[in-house]
């Protein structure tokens, strides 16, 4: 892999909270968050800067490094086998040449982002643990 195992760890942690996010369900909130037990940090809003955070450090990383993360999804997610690495970093980078949508749109958007990433990892003998 020609990602560093730091930047997957921390990719995973950044996709997990953002993976717990959901919509508004008080919108007229405006106690003391500690009084609605901090509940309000998992409401996505228009000032959560929670996802652009993951898709800056994501279009920070070279060609390469993105090219390993959507092949550690792959992986993850069962569509390859370890085995298969070579074959899923081509595959892709064959998908950020050929899709109109950035990489970290398509990696965005996958439910569960984190935990296939951590299940990659697992699966090629590696850990953030």
């Amino acid at each position: 892999m020609d990602i560093a195992l730091d930047k997957v760890c921390d990719l995973i942690i950044r996709a997990r909270a953002l993976d717990v996010k959901e919509g508004m369900t008080d919108p007229a909130s405006g106690s003391n968050p500690i009084d609605d037990g901090n509940l309000d940090s998992l409401v996505s809003s228009p000032d959560d800067a929670t996802e652009q955070e993951l898709r800056d450090v994501i279009g920070g990383l070279n060609d390469d490094e993105r090219a390993d993360l959507v092949a550690l999804v792959y992986i993850g997610r069962g569509d390859m086998e370890p085995e298969e690495w070579g074959a899923a970093v081509r595959l892709a980078r064959e998908r950020e040449q050929s899709s109109s949508a950035s990489t970290a749109d398509w990696l965005i958007g996958i439910p569960n982002l984190g935990d296939l990433l951590d299940e990659g990892l697992s699966l090629m003998g590696r850990s953030c643990v």
